[in-house]
Parts: structure tokens; C-alpha cells; sequence
């Protein structure tokens, strides 16, 4: 067997046999009630292409109870680079925290089971981060839709209108991001910046990203990691989503003592402007007039936006883009409004 080089030796390969050497890659699933999906995504994960010295997949289930448990365990008898765990949380922080705490690997990339990779996309992050020298580095937001619903959320998602400046959306962009999808780290990284807040229904990885970068640690992007995520099919699974994001982005920005970006805060600035104006109106004429003023020049960003994402993605998406940017915006900032109201949910 070619010897590992230093840097992709986990700590438990140092000095082994070739018969007990552990795995130098360990992938992290987090999944609950995937049933749909799951079997697909080990299938692609089990058929990368091998990074030097191995890998193995620990996928922490959180209690599923619709038949993901019986195909985890079929897949992990059939083979033994499988390993299931419990994630009592049933959150994704908690199940991402449990795989890490049974990986044997030196370097952990996470893989989720709602996207599709790239045959070689573990050994493309692992060289990316030999290369960069980063913390954590990741590939681009890339969506894989199908149907109206799906291709409608995934092309307002590539709009900046929709979701800021985040270079994440950019798919062709390398260098050092904020933020990067999934995420693969050297083990250690997690000895110097601790494990996922496990306080955190969502944003988690976000938020982890957040204490790196606030640390002095480094993110770097890639487009040679490919990975495409499956967005929402409809409206209403779109607003659930992203009022969870803006509810739990109060709690980081709490932690933090600060947003990591003015672009958090639009959203729900926006939203209470549009509720706050016409009651003040009552009062102060010229608030109606802000009011106004402020939807009109909301209707020509979702005009302009609108006709840009139907132009780059099709124009028989132009009914639904309309509806589905608003959601984008007003969910988050509903979502943001009530972790505000509520603070006590970061416990």
C-alpha cells in the first residue's frame, strides 16, 4: 500500500500496520426521514472516486421512522465502509457532532443526502485543501432541478436579489469566501474551533464558519468541487425553509454580537417597514408616501429580477419567479421577526 502522505494520516494511522490502518477521508451524513433519497446518495458516495489512503461514511440518523433505517442497514451489511449511529438530537448540528465523534478519518467532508456529486468530488476537496491551506474549503451553490416549482426556486436562488452577495452563488468564483457548501476539514479544525452548536436547529455550518473566520481561520471556494444541491418544489416547502433560516439567524447574530453581513438584516427591515409604515401613516402623513414608495421600488427589483432569471433560465418560468422571490424575502424576514420576538430560543 503507497504510504499516506503526513497530512492525510489520521491520528490513528500514525505507526499502524497496513491491515489496521484507518481510513484517511471520513465522510459525514447527517439524515432523518430520507427515505427517498438516502439510498441514492450513499450509492453516489460509496461510488467516489478513492482519495489517497481510503474512506469511510458515518451516517447519524435522527430516529427515522419512514424506512430510512432499513436501508441504512441493508447498505451498511453490504458494505463495511458504512457505519450507522443514533443522533438522539434528531437536529442536524447534533448528527453532524455524533459522526465526527466516531470518525477515524484526518479529514471529514461533509455529504448530505438531498444533492448529487461528482464522481471525484472527495478527492477534489482533499486536494483543494492541501492546496489552499485553508480550514475549510467546499464548492459552489449548484442546484439540480426538475419540474416548474423546482427550476423556479433554483433559478431565483442564482439571483442576487434573492439572496445578497453571497459567493457561494457564484459558481465559477475561487478564493476565500465567508461561507462555503457541505465543508471539508482537517480533523483538528474542530479541536481548535469546536464542534457545531448544537443549540442551533439550523445554520448551523454557517455559524461554524462565522467562529473560523472571526478566529483568524481561513474558507476557501472551489469550482472543481461539484456537488448539486435538490431545491424546494413549492412555495409554501420554500417559506418553511427560509423562515427557519431567518428564525435561527437571530440566535448566531445573538452568540456573535453581531451579523456577519448587513445582508441579514434586510430581509426583515423590509418586511417591518411594509407592516410598521401604514400604522404610522395615521399619524404622519409623509409614512404613507415612504410606504409607497417602498413597494414600488420593491415591484421593479422582482420586475428587473424576474426578467434576468427567465432570460437565463426560461421564460416559461417567468408566472412563477414573481411569487417566489417575495417568498425568499418575506419569509426570512418573518422568520427573523419572530426569533427577535422570542429570544428565549437559544437556550
Amino acid at each position: 500500500m503507497t504510504p499516506l502522505p503526513a497530512a492525510l494520516e489520521s491520528p490513528s494511522t500514525k505507526g499502524a500496520s497496513a491491515a489496521t490502518r484507518a481510513p484517511a477521508v471520513t465522510v459525514l451524513v447527517p439524515c432523518r426521514n430520507e427515505a427517498e433519497h438516502i439510498e441514492m446518495c450513499l450509492r453516489c458516495i460509496l461510488a467516489q472516486e478513492e482519495p489517497p489512503g481510503g474512506f469511510e461514511v458515518i451516517v447519524a440518523d435522527g430516529m427515522s421512522s419512514d424506512g430510512t433505517r432499513a436501508t441504512l442497514a441493508r447498505i451498511a451489511a453490504e458494505d463495511g465502509r458504512v457505519t450507522v449511529v443514533d443522533n438522539a438530537g434528531r437536529i442536524t448540528s447534533t448528527g453532524l457532532n455524533a459522526a465526527i465523534r466516531r470518525a477515524r478519518g484526518g479529514i471529514l467532508v461533509r455529504m448530505d443526502a438531498h444533492a448529487t456529486y461528482a464522481s471525484d468530488y472527495l478527492r477534489r476537496c482533499v486536494e483543494t485543501l492541501e492546496i489552499s491551506g485553508a480550514d475549510n474549503v467546499g464548492g459552489p451553490y449548484r442546484t439540480l432541478a426538475e419540474g416548474p416549482g423546482q427550476r423556479a426556486v433554483a433559478a431565483a436562488s442564482a439571483s442576487k436579489f434573492a439572496v445578497g452577495g453571497q459567493r457561494g452563488r457564484e459558481v465559477l468564483y475561487e478564493g476565500y469566501a465567508d461561507t462555503v457548501v457541505f465543508g471539508c476539514w482537517r480533523r483538528e479544525v474542530f479541536d481548535r474551533f469546536g464542534l457545531f452548536d448544537e443549540r442551533l436547529e439550523r445554520n448551523q455550518d454557517d455559524e461554524h464558519n462565522l467562529r473560523i473566520v472571526r478566529a483568524g481561520g481561513k474558507i476557501w471556494q472551489s469550482p472543481a468541487i461539484q456537488a448539486w444541491y435538490r431545491p424546494r418544489s413549492s412555495l409554501r416547502a420554500l417559506f418553511r425553509q427560509y423562515f427557519a433560516y431567518g428564525y435561527w439567524k437571530v440566535p448566531v447574530i445573538m452568540k456573535h454580537r453581531g451579523p456577519a453581513s448587513v445582508r441579514h438584516l434586510v430581509p426583515a427591515v423590509f418586511v417591518l417597514s411594509v407592516v410598521a409604515l401604514p400604522a404610522l401613516g395615521l399619524w404622519w402623513g409623509p409614512a404613507l408616501w415612504l410606504w409607497t414608495g417602498l413597494l414600488s421600488v420593491y415591484a421593479i427589483g422582482v420586475l428587473t429580477a424576474t426578467l434576468a432569471s427567465a432570460a437565463r433560465s426560461g421564460w416559461d418560468l417567468l408566472p412563477r419567479l414573481p411569487a417566489t422571490f417575495s417568498v425568499f424575502h418575506v419569509a426570512y424576514g418573518l422568520g427573523f421577526l419572530a426569533g427577535v420576538a422570542h429570544p428565549r430560543s437559544y437556550r
